[in-house]
């Protein structure tokens, strides 16, 4: 597989690639042989689908409901538009790189054309179809219970965001509204295979970019000089799933952020704040000085603001990493919207 991502997202057509026949045509179309197989086992390894068709979306919608696999697709691009814009509409609505979308269509014109736009999306011929589940881009290292769950997750966030736009009020009063309950956990066995993978699928709420391995992580969970925590996040929706990771290097009189990873799913909660302030007020209770390990990649810049809105500032440029320092001069206290359960 080399340098390439695995895949997070199939984009579909529909015409004679869910389904053969042309629906504005024939009315009737039945489904190609074994493409429900082909749904149903990419839902179940944690990758997203969704739709760029040229066709009624109406009509289109009513057929995949027939089908019963309209439930499998989040937004659906189903319109007379270029493919390449409705592509470019998805990836900006999961909010993930085109790096890890691929596209699948019977077109070799519109595979081309989205190609030219988005260059990094992964393109598929449709009769291709029954080889996507063994191809090695479609097969996740580890499968957790966040990653069986994904489509539901986001789901839930459609609903909340739909809610969202619709709330006429200050964004707190919104927050307050949905009961959020934040979990900070010191990791379990079954936890580490989620570590592994937000550390992989993470890249813009990353401060170093860096990757795991099981062992790395299980010998640092064993190790009395760090604390590795797990963030989990639930409201009256559901379940976010386990959202966060924070790595502590834990000394006698300092404590170093060596990672700090948040989900970008929850950056609008305010959720990575509330951690950073807790573990910042943990660490002025223990008479600590906090600093923070920072390498910059192409995608993290938003890790480096927040810590600057944080208080820490720049200590040491080390060959291969940044080193910051938080002087504790300004920790802000937990907001009352959220309910906070943690074991650190």
């Amino acid at each position: 597989m080399g340098s390439e991502k695995t895949i997070k997202c199939v984009i579909w057509d529909l015409d004679n690639t869910i389904w053969d026949g042309t629906l504005v045509e024939d009315r009737e179309v039945t489904l190609k042989e074994g493409i429900v197989d082909v749904i149903k086992g990419l839902d179940n390894r944690g990758i997203l689908q969704s739709i760029a068709s040229r066709n009624n979306h109406e009509d289109a919608m009513k057929m995949l409901e027939k089908f019963q696999l309209n439930e499998y697709f989040i937004y659906p691009q189903i319109n007379w538009g270029n493919k390449s814009e409705s592509v470019q509409t998805i990836i900006k609505s999961i909010n993930i790189g085109s790096n890890t979308v691929a596209f699948v269509d019977d077109q070799p014109f519109e595979l081309d054309e989205v190609k030219s736009v988005v260059e990094d999306v992964m393109c598929i011929n449709a009769s291709e179809y029954k080889e996507i589940l063994d191809m090695p881009r479609m097969i996740p290292k580890h499968l957790t219970d966040d990653t069986r769950r994904r489509r539901e997750m986001y789901m839930a966030d459609i609903v909340r965001n739909k809610i969202e736009e619709k709330f006429d009020g200050p964004q707190e009063d919104f927050l307050r509204s949905l009961n959020m309950k934040l979990t900070i956990s010191y990791i379990q066995d079954g936890d580490l295979a989620r570590v592994i993978e937000l550390t992989e699928r993470t890249s813009q709420l990353n401060t170093t970019g860096y990757t795991y391995t099981y062992d790395e992580l299980n010998e640092l969970r064993n190790d009395e000089n760090h604390d590795i925590l797990i963030i989990g996040l639930d409201d009256k929706y559901g379940t976010y799933g386990k959202i966060g990771i924070v790595l502590i290097d834990k000394q006698e009189k300092v404590w170093v952020l060596d990672l700090f990873i948040m989900s970008c799913r929850v950056i609008s909660r305010g959720v990575g704040t509330i951690v950073m302030n807790h573990i910042m007020q943990k660490a002025k209770d223990a008479g600590v000085v906090l600093q923070a390990r920072f390498i910059p990649t192409d995608r993290n810049k938003m890790m480096l603001f927040s810590y600057h809105l944080a208080g820490f500032r720049l200590k040491e440029q080390r060959e291969e990493y940044q080193l910051l320092e938080n002087e504790l001069k300004v920790i802000q206290p937990k907001p009352d919207y959220v309910e906070l359960h943690t074991e650190f």
